[in-house]
């Protein structure tokens, strides 16, 4: 088995990716980003996500995905959503989870939230981080646990990621993209 682990977040200028009441804000949905976000996506064979986190764009409903939560043992269907399974990633390896829905090796984007983020670092193949300039979200919802005490680049780093040069997503905004690979993958 052979699974591929990206991971997408936008964040805030510190490391936020939602506001204290665990909302993104409208100032985090940045077009280009979800431009992005929607082709990686597209190219994923399952997403895995928190229940905050679903992506809502038009094509969510058909895409496979695993919901973490912990009020599942391990797998059960999502009553909500036909194409979403509740995970429990302490009740059952990512594999397994993959395997059940018929994802043996592929892609798995992860989308959040923060203890899921958090989660996946040992695993990450590349972590798409976005950063939104100017918008600061005191007491908000961190993208890694380490975050505030950590920037997000040193928690990357520190998981053995390596980053690529920054790209503008929407220099207007001040709006960038930071690809961090995990060195020979």
């Amino acid at each position: 088995m052979a699974l591929r682990i990206e991971g997408y977040a936008i964040v805030s200028e510190d490391g936020m990716l939602a506001d204290a009441a665990g909302v993104m804000p409208a100032a985090l949905v940045v077009e280009a980003d979800q431009k992005f976000l929607s082709a990686g996506l597209d190219r994923a064979d399952l997403i895995v996500h928190g229940r905050n986190s679903h992506e809502n764009q038009p094509q969510s409903p058909y895409r496979r995905r695993l919901v973490a939560t912990r009020r599942v043992a391990a797998l059960a269907p999502d009553p909500d959503h036909p194409n979403a399974t509740l995970w429990n990633p302490g009740g059952l390896p990512l594999e397994k989870a993959a395997d059940s829905l018929d994802v043996a090796d592929g892609v798995v984007a992860v989308l959040g939230g923060t203890d899921l983020f958090g989660l996946f670092l040992p695993r990450y193949d590349v972590f798409y981080l976005s950063r939104l300039a100017g918008l600061r979200l005191p007491g908000g919802r961190p993208v890694f646990p380490q975050v505030p005490q950590s920037s997000p680049e040193n928690v990357l780093a520190a998981a053995g990621l390596t980053p690529e040069p920054v790209q503008a997503l929407d220099p207007a905004r001040g709006v960038t993209l930071t690809a961090w690979r995990r060195p020979g993958r």
